[in-house]
């Protein structure tokens, strides 16, 4: 199958400004102006290169090649058809890259399962700035304009629902409150079917009477109906549409002057195509849609809904990200107070494990998020391929828009192009040994099925103690590190404790010899008091068994002491470091 637009670079990788802007001074690398020719100083967006954003170009462009492959059979039928990619840390966009075709076929051939292949002169190459239907990315809008209701007094997140839409109170529904929407724990079913009713007054009666599934606050479900019944209560508090309100609140502030609801048929040519709708894989008969709402639901409330409808593009989606992590402002705009970002970005699902959920935000999903999971990461998906992801550990954020329900919905399978995309992300930002460590470390890789070992060679019976700095990040339970210790008795784990190099804290146990999770992104100095033995050999296990894998494990300064601390073995002395056996682990510097 062709590609298309593979080298296109709208943003520029090497030092072009959008704009017209000149880079910045003020000593931080991003300076510049906006992607649209925003205010002067560092505070707005600028496209530059790698090394200028602190993250490793060599992985960036490995990004383009892992997606580019979902082109093709995933495993059987294209992920997509094609795809912008967009990565940042700090102020600099580093990478800005379409690959493929934003429409390539006609129709769906629902009877060979193919697709119907345009000519080669009526299909349209994927650029940087097409625009597409973000499906669910929507939510985060309808979210973000909630919050500001609530900064303004006009809403309550406690507060029920009811009291500002008595009508939504029927049914059961009169408990449920505006944070358990946001949180979808409001209890309402998943969807329902207002595409089917005949004008507005019944497909607001078909809400109005549905009723909960479960009582409110009682479990997780993800419902477009909870910011269906936001829009409606948005509109009511505040007189105005949804259209306007965001309109009004975010992208005109914001200068995202390709971000809107139900765009105009002038950006259909620059627009990525969606599905060949028909009944009985959709649930309307449209035929290829494009430039249109692909959700049936927000198609039927006229392409303006809470939870799908708004179509957008790559840069104004970095701009909405930096505006996040930056605390609500970009530029000389505000739109949010800090405090409301944190309420945003904070978990309000604490009752249901595997759930956690911000006001609208995903939190800490490594479904889609992969390896750049962790408690504070997050960001959303759409159902038409598009994904949004923030890190505020790392001040990074990835977007990644991919037309996957074209030509049909059924074709796309799973996350793992977003999971490749945040890999390649979490891989390009550096893990630098600390200071007075060497400029390399030992690096277990990401991904270990087998076990990566990293061995120490045999100690004598004086040795006491082990010393060495860690640093790891991976997937929860299933990817885990070991000390182990070989001895005649057999091998066993050998228990240690942690405590950050960077702050002062109570050394961490782990009686069973393992780290695994999240440890804060940072450096830990590990200390091993060692069984006494006539002869040990210890040796790191990383083992994974996830495929949505974490950032994998370092390690460095390895020593071992007698009981006087004396060094049996210094990993910093030559000699003592050719005697370490690495499988699976390499050094690094980065």
């Amino acid at each position: 199958m062709g590609e298309a637009g593979s080298g296109t670079d709208g943003g520029g990788l090497r030092g072009r400004r959008e704009g017209g802007g000149e880079p910045g001074g003020g000593g931080r690398p991003g300076a510049g102006r906006g992607p649209d020719g925003g205010g002067p100083g560092d505070a707005v967006l600028r496209w530059g290169t790698a090394a200028e954003a602190g993250l490793l170009g060599r992985e960036l462009e490995g990004m383009v090649a892992d997606v580019s492959r979902f082109l093709g059979p995933s495993p059987v039928r294209p992920w997509c058809a094609g795809a912008v990619l967009l990565a940042g840390r700090g102020r600099t966009v580093a990478l800005h890259r379409a690959v493929g075709w934003a429409a390539r076929w006609t129709a769906y051939d629902e009877v060979r399962d193919t697709a119907v292949e345009a000519a080669p002169e009526l299909r349209v190459p994927m650029t940087p700035d097409t625009v597409f239907d973000v499906a669910s990315l929507t939510k985060l809008f309808t979210s973000l304009l909630a919050v500001r209701q609530v900064e303004r007094g006009t809403l309550e997140l406690g507060e029920r629902v009811a009291a500002y839409l008595p009508e939504f109170g029927r049914a059961g529904k009169a408990g449920i409150t505006v944070r358990q929407l946001l949180g979808h724990t409001s209890g309402l079913r998943a969807e329902l079917p207002l595409y089917e009713a005949p004008d507005r007054e019944a497909r607001l009666r078909l809400l109005w009477e549905d009723a909960p599934v479960d009582p409110p606050g009682t479990a997780y479900r993800y419902s477009d109906l909870n910011l269906i019944a936001l829009q409606l209560l948005l509109e009511r508090i505040t007189g105005h549409g949804l259209e306007a309100l965001l309109r009004d609140g975010i992208t005109g502030p914001l200068g995202m002057h390709r971000t809107r609801f139900v765009p105009p048929p002038s950006w259909r040519a620059e627009t990525a195509a969606t599905e060949d709708a028909r009944r009985p894989w959709a649930r309307l008969d449209r035929g290829m849609v494009r430039g249109e709402v692909h959700d049936e639901n927000a198609y039927a409330m006229g392409g303006v809904a809470g939870h799908a409808g708004v179509f957008s593009r790559a840069r104004d989606l970095a701009v909405l990200a930096r505006t996040l992590l930056d605390g609500g402002a970009y530029g000389s705009a505000r739109v949010l107070s800090p405090e409301s970002v944190r309420l945003l970005l904070t978990d309000v699902n604490q009752d249901f494990p595997g759930h956690a959920h911000g006001l609208g935000f995903e939190l800490d999903q490594r479904w889609y998020m992969g390896a750049l999971s962790g408690p504070r990461t997050a960001g959303h998906t759409g159902f038409t391929g598009t994904s949004l992801v923030l890190d505020p550990e790392a001040d990074a954020f990835l977007i990644l828009l991919a037309n996957a329900v074209h030509p049909v919905r059924t074709w796309r399978s799973g996350s793992a192009p977003r999971v490749a995309a945040a890999r390649r992300l979490a891989r390009a930002i550096p893990v630098r040994p600390p200071a007075g460590a060497g400029p390399t470390a030992w690096f277990s890789g990401m991904e270990a099925p087998a076990g990566a070992t990293l061995t120490l060679p045999a100690t004598g019976p004086g040795a006491a103690r082990l010393t060495c700095l860690l640093w790891w990040d991976t997937a929860p339970d299933t990817d885990r590190l070991v000390l182990e210790a070989a001895a005649s008795s057999g091998r066993r784990p050998v228990p240690f404790r942690t405590a950050p190099l960077d702050r002062p804290a109570e050394p961490l146990p782990h009686p069973d010899g393992t780290a695994t999770g999240w440890s804060g992104r940072r450096w830990h100095r590990l200390t091993a008091d060692l069984p006494p033995a006539a002869a040990l050999r210890l040796r790191f296990r990383y083992d994974t068994a996830s495929p949505a894998v974490g950032r994998g494990v370092y390690v460095t300064g390895i020593r071992l002491l007698d009981g006087a601390g004396r060094p049996l073995f210094d990993e910093a002395r030559p000699s003592d470091a050719s005697r370490l056996e690495a499988s699976g682990w390499h050094r690094s510097a980065g």
